[in-house]
């Protein structure tokens, strides 16, 4: 008995040493010490920017770009997440992705937006812009001015384009030189209705698809051909489903820079300042940058034995542009005489 005793006094003794020496009473009423590595957490600004490119092209490179200049202009406060090769979202689910606030940030190929804003078709007219200066002052111009005017209605900033290169045509069946040559081939797209009427006027048939499942579908020889810049035929080895190269610069592959509207209200005034300097200084490094990227990736893809490379010359050139006249006769209607009318011009002056 006096043994049980002992020991419920031992075990008292103990709870009471416990609470006693456990709690500090007079903590409880004092203000947490403040912590400034907590507040900067709580402060830092995350933007997810998805793009479906490789990231050794032109957009993938300077998607990079902009991160680290963003970065650093702002000691780390705002932080740029880069999701490249469509690992968050495809080119078919990014756009909503972005209006749903699942991400902040996209940079798509200017065709993407045709079926939202059909004056975007201007962009994909084929030869529309002669030349890389040409392209340049339809972006910055009348033509890139108007265009960006039609997002707001979406809840979603157009903040600036960015530039990768001019579209070449890729087929596993034959060399495409002359129009009739394109005749009973099948073509993988973007969703945009001058595209589909350029290849329809050529007399070939075309299936949208998204552009990562397009190697997928030469190898299996769902489609026979499509259509890119230099840069994105290398990074995603779709030359090698390829056997036919025709460099016909038909056409040119830019981006928009978009973000979501509410996004971009609820940052602080630096901070959208930083971003706006940023993607001014990115935009003209890719003006200048792309174009030797896409060279490069032209002569690496020279070296494959597999692949055969043609040149169209001027007078192969005036054969397609002859058939692509209809295709500008139907376009007009849709994105208004201002803008065809600046096209002309455009093209006049280069």
């Amino acid at each position: 008995m006096k043994t049980f005793l002992a020991i419920c006094l031992f075990i008292l003794t103990g709870i009471s040493a416990a609470l006693y020496f456990g709690f500090d009473h007079t903590s409880s009423s004092m203000q947490v010490q403040y912590d400034d590595e907590q507040e900067g957490l709580q402060d830092e600004v995350v933007i997810k920017f998805s793009h479906v490119v490789a990231e050794n092209t032109p957009k993938g490179r300077a998607a990079r770009r902009f991160a680290s200049l963003v970065r650093n202009r702002t000691n780390g406060e705002v932080q740029v997440e880069i999701y490249p090769n469509g690992t968050l979202y495809n080119d078919q689910n990014e756009y909503q992705a972005l209006k749903d606030g699942h991400i902040q940030m996209i940079a798509p190929a200017t065709s993407k937006l045709t079926d939202r804003f059909p004056r975007w078709q201007v962009l994909d007219l084929p030869y529309a812009f002669p030349t890389y200066q040409a392209v340049e002052e339809a972006y910055q111009g009348l033509i890139g001015e108007t265009l960006l005017e039609d997002l707001p209605q979406d809840q979603v900033r157009g903040l600036t384009f960015w530039y990768n290169g001019y579209k070449q045509i890729t087929s596993s069946e034959k060399p495409l030189i002359h129009p009739s040559d394109f005749e009973r081939t099948h073509f993988r797209i973007m969703p945009s209705p001058v595209i589909a009427k350029q290849f329809e006027a050529l007399g070939a048939s075309t299936s949208e698809l998204p552009f990562n499942k397009t190697y997928t579908n030469l190898e299996v020889d769902f489609i026979n051909g499509q259509e890119n810049t230099f840069s994105n035929i290398y990074s995603k080895k779709l030359y090698q489903e390829q056997d036919y190269l025709t460099i016909s610069n038909h056409g040119y592959l830019g981006y928009v820079v978009l973000m979501n509207e509410d996004f971009w209200k609820n940052l602080t005034p630096d901070h959208q300042e930083v971003i706006e300097q940023a993607l001014t200084e990115t935009t003209d490094w890719i003006r200048r940058h792309s174009i030797e990227m896409n060279d490069a990736h032209l002569r690496e893809m020279k070296r494959s034995e597999s692949l055969e490379v043609h040149y169209l010359s001027n007078q192969q050139k005036e054969h397609w542009k002859d058939r692509f006249q209809r295709v500008y006769r139907e376009t007009e209607p849709i994105i208004g005489k201002t803008l065809m009318e600046e096209v002309t011009r455009i093209q006049e002056t280069y």
